[in-house]
């Protein structure tokens, strides 16, 4: 009997403390004084997220027409209150002006949950953010890039051989476009970040490639499962030593890095890629020296500039695992935000013919002016019109849907005769969704309009309200390498083919409807029509 009271009262207990978790932080906004949803038990606001109702892109860019004359709301990630940021000079205060107050990203996972993803520059907080960007600032100026791209566009002529050779054999095939992009970005990461030669679109089950794939499928259900769980119960899982990435693709990354810079330094080994810059950058030798071309011709009008932090002097000694965790940053990136974003561009060019055909009409004729020698680094500043559409591209379907900041310490945000305190760990979100689709900022904003970004026009863009890679000091340090790797691929894949859409294409297109990134329904299905 007393088992059974005692059994009784630890459940009762049990389901009380369930029930107070799930229901936590129910009054938070309103006691603030800012306009929320009202949240569901435990998923908050992102219960129709979980269930598939909707996709993320859609999700957010219903909250200016949810909320539209509010410039700052509220939001329940799950259980926990953000302040979602709808107004670009608001936004343009709390992540330029008073950076030091937000300079942090939500912590995701520690290092007990992933040491890869918790020691990358993404991930680091405080002042070992800081040093870790001085550190790996210099690796990504326009001269380092101009390093890299003659091994990107080795890779884009592997490509159109390729691409060639299947069309000789077979005739015209049809390709998923995030597939064919992934195994391509994943050969340029291989070239450019770890010296390896790799043909991914002949060698479909290379190791690099395949551990790749392994690592980054976040359509991947266990893994999506799995994010899920680090977001609703964190503690639980890290108590029961659960990881995000699997162990074998995180020692193969681990041993591929370290192996690699083990042999350049025994054989003197110099190659212009990110290890290299990575091995120069732990010796201390790397340094950010201003460059008047780097200046002048910017990779894109898409391109973020560095801040005062990175350009400073960085005197941190590096461990071997943190130097690992930056190139599996680089990794993430190259392979699937890279990937995405190619895949969408691909599909605006082939379904807009008529962008197709100017496209087309400015990549022949610098192909002429170079006489078909291979494309330079800096010929690519002058595809204006190229420049225009990938802008676009990066407008309409931005690869990061949100990004988020957390407040380092109190700040009171006046506006419109308001007051917001932001305390000591609260966290507000970026919804570039919501800027880059707002019909205020970009007229007709479901329309892909590369002209928004001519000569003419792109001077009436606010640019608070277009922030494809962040905004502020913590901006996408890799925006001039993605920059080059888009441009390169998109200008030898118009120049020796054409676009042609398929009885697999879906149009107009549709998205998966998730909470993980940008995912189609049916995939982005294309045919490559040689000229």
């Amino acid at each position: 009997m007393i088992f059974a009271f005692l059994l009784f009262t630890a459940l009762a207990a049990a389901i009380y403390y369930f029930y107070l978790y799930g229901t936590r932080n129910e009054n938070y906004f309103a006691e603030k004084g800012l306009p929320y949803e009202k949240p569901s038990f435990l998923f908050g606001n992102s219960l129709r997220l979980i269930t598939k109702k909707i996709s993320v892109y859609d999700f957010l860019k219903d909250f200016p027409k949810m909320y539209p004359k509010e410039r700052i709301v509220g939001y329940f990630d799950f259980r926990d209150p953000v302040v979602v940021v709808l107004d670009p000079e608001i936004l343009k205060q709390l992540a330029v002006k008073e950076f030091d107050s937000f300079s942090d990203h939500k912590v995701i996972l520690t290092d007990d949950a992933d040491t890869l993803f918790s020691n990358s520059l993404f991930a680091l907080q405080g002042q070992k953010w800081r040093d870790m960007r001085a550190t790996l600032s210099p690796a990504f100026t326009g001269s380092k890039m101009r390093l890299m791209s003659t091994l990107i566009v080795e890779i884009c002529e592997q490509m159109v051989d390729y691409l060639k050779e299947e069309v000789k054999a077979k005739g015209p095939q049809t390709y998923e476009a995030k597939e064919l992009f992934s195994r391509l970005t994943s050969d340029i990461i291989g070239t450019c970040a770890f010296g390896i030669k790799v043909d991914s679109l002949k060698d479909k089950e290379n190791d690099f490639f395949v551990n790749a794939k392994k690592m980054f499928s976040f359509t991947n259900v266990l893994m999506q499962f799995k994010f899920v769980l680090f977001r609703v119960c964190p503690k639980l899982m890290m108590a029961l030593k659960i990881t995000l990435f699997r162990a074998d693709s995180r020692t193969f990354m681990k041993s591929l890095v370290v192996d690699t810079m083990k042999v350049r330094e025994e054989k003197k080994i110099v190659r212009p890629d990110m290890i290299h810059l990575l091995m120069e950058a732990q010796k201390g030798n790397l340094t950010h020296t201003t460059n008047e071309k780097d200046t002048v011709n910017s990779a894109g009008f898409a391109t973020v500039e560095e801040s005062e932090i990175g350009k400073t002097a960085a005197k941190r000694v590096w461990s071997e695992d943190e130097i690992v965790a930056q190139c599996f940053l680089f990794f993430l990136a190259g392979f699937d935000t890279s990937s995405t974003v190619l895949s969408f561009a691909i599909y605006e060019i082939m379904v807009n013919t008529d962008v197709q055909e100017k496209l087309f009409e400015e990549i022949s004729e610098t192909n002429q002016n170079l006489g078909g020698k291979p494309l330079k680094y800096e010929t690519l500043q002058n595809l204006k019109y190229l420049d225009m559409v990938i802008s676009e591209t990066l407008r309409k379907w931005p690869a990061a849907p949100v990004v988020d900041r957390v407040c380092n310490r109190d700040f009171t945000l006046k506006y419109d005769n308001k007051e917001y305190t932001f305390r000591k760990g609260d966290v507000f979100w970026i919804p570039m969704v919501s800027f880059h689709r707002n019909p205020e900022y970009y007229p007709e904003p479901d329309k892909f309009d590369p002209e928004r970004f001519s000569d003419e026009n792109k001077s009436s863009i606010n640019p608070a309200a277009y922030v494809p890679f962040g905004v502020g000091p913590r901006n996408c340090i890799g925006s001039r390498f993605a920059l080059m790797e888009l441009k390169s691929i998109l200008y030898y894949l118009i120049l020796n083919f054409r676009l042609e859409p398929t009885s697999k294409t879906q149009i107009p297109l549709k998205l998966a409807k998730n909470m993980f990134g940008l995912q189609t329904e049916n995939g982005i299905h294309v045919s490559f029509r040689p000229r």
